[in-house]
């Protein structure tokens, strides 16, 4: 019996190109301004800190700023630079630049599923914070409340075993009884060699990875069957 989901959120919950196309450019475009204009506060400045033990020099602010610039074109997964990226999108957010895209279908069963007594959580390589503000200022309004609890790359790499062994610990359910829903193949094998249960959400008709249940959208995910 299934007790907790656990969803990625870039192709599973929320469409790549909301991501890639609304949130990247907008954190690249105000990255320095943002940096310049708060580096003196102490929750920034920590983050800067890790941008230069990240790179191992001590970099001045224009060098900062060059290097998170770069690991945005880059897509990576870097703790600091998902932290600043989450702190830009707040903005945006509130002053209304943009909402969190979250698809219908994906909307309804989380609802059903707190309904029913499942506990949720989302795991992204976005901040938590980022997880947070896609949920709560998306098309069907506040979805905050239906989760118990958010994971990032704090916890570990997306691919990796330990990450979701971690997860499960935090969770406190047996394996078996935790749903992990992505697109990627890489955190599916991942999350199912920790001894979770998976389903591949394939949106854009992926490969099917033939290891777990498939499912076009949330809609095909039926949790009494698994």
């Amino acid at each position: 019996m299934i007790k907790a989901v656990v969803t990625d959120i870039e192709g599973t919950t929320s469409s790549l190109s909301f991501v890639k196309d609304v949130l990247f450019p907008y954190a690249r475009e105000h990255m320095a301004e943002f940096v310049r204009r708060h580096a003196h506060e102490p929750e920034v400045k920590a983050q800067l800190e890790e941008v230069r033990h990240a790179v191992g020099k001590d970099l001045d602010l224009d060098g900062i700023i060059r290097r998170l610039v770069q690991w945005i074109e880059e897509d990576q997964k870097i703790t600091p630079l998902k932290t600043l990226q989450g702190m830009i999108w707040e903005a945006g957010y509130r002053d209304g630049a943009f909402t969190g895209h979250v698809y219908a279908d994906a909307a309804d069963r989380l609802r059903q599923w707190h309904a029913q007594g499942i506990r949720l959580y989302a795991f992204s390589s976005g901040s938590v914070r980022a997880q947070q503000l896609i949920f709560g200022y998306s098309d069907y309004g506040d979805l905050t409340p239906l989760f118990d609890g958010y994971f990032d790359t704090r916890i570990g790499a997306k691919r990796e075993v330990e990450a979701y062994r971690h997860i499960i610990g935090a969770i406190g359910c047996a394996a078996p009884e935790i749903l992990f829903l992505s697109d990627i193949v890489e955190e599916l094998q991942a999350s199912k060699l920790a001894g979770m249960q998976a389903v591949q959400v394939r949106r854009a008709g992926q490969t099917p990875w033939p290891g777990c249940i498939q499912a076009a959208d949330f809609s095909e995910i039926d949790l009494a069957k698994l």
